[in-house]
């Protein structure tokens, strides 16, 4: 596989062996984070309103950074109907 991709296999399990990253690690646990925020609003919340809650619990992260880890976590906010005017008599032959 290492041939194919024109890695060598030193690097490989070099690779395999480092351990992970403190960003990735801080990602993990936001996404959990992020996820219990999500669940919390029935699935409504989009990552606007997940980075609002963030930071009235005082954690300063980016909004970029919500939405990707909210789309690489299949996380979607529902979107709001569209408003439509309504008459009293909407049969009207006016």
């Amino acid at each position: 596989m290492c041939k194919a991709l024109g890695l060598s296999v030193s690097g490989y399990y070099a690779w395999r062996s480092r351990p992970e990253s403190a960003r990735a690690a801080a990602n993990r646990a936001l996404i959990e984070d992020i996820r219990q925020i999500h669940a919390e609003s029935c699935g409504t919340y989009g990552s606007p309103r997940v980075h609002a809650v963030l930071r009235g619990h005082g954690r300063r992260i980016g909004r970029a950074r919500i939405e990707r880890l909210m789309r690489r976590a299949g996380l979607r906010g529902m979107a709001a109907l569209p408003r439509r005017t309504r008459t009293t008599d909407s049969r009207h032959g006016y």
